[in-house]
């Protein structure tokens, strides 16, 4: 019986401590992002779109993060990660895919 339940332990522990890599886990600081970097964008590549660069925050200030080509998806657009403000708070969006 113990050869079984430890391996089942050691699983539900593993896909414990990797969901929060997936969760859609709210930003809000009041801290504002400071501008963008002004960066040229690469050329376009036949079957990727270009993510623009964006700040993340890591709890404790903004980090720059560089922007990156992603494979193209057919009938959808990229909306890029971006920071709304609302009564002095902001709030992270993570970057997705629109159709249309």
């Amino acid at each position: 019986m113990k050869t079984l339940v430890l391996p089942a332990i050691a699983v539900t522990m593993l896909i414990g401590s990797a969901a929060p890599a997936f969760a859609d886990v709210g930003i809000d600081i009041a801290v504002a992002p400071p501008p963008a970097h002004v960066i040229v964008a690469p050329a376009p590549r036949p079957g990727f779109v270009w993510a623009p660069g964006y700040y993340r925050w890591d709890g404790h200030s903004h980090v720059w993060v560089d922007g990156h080509f992603i494979r193209e998806r057919r009938g959808s657009h990229w909306v890029p990660e971006r920071w709304e403000e609302h009564h002095g708070r902001y709030h992270f969006v993570p970057g997705y895919w629109e159709r249309g």
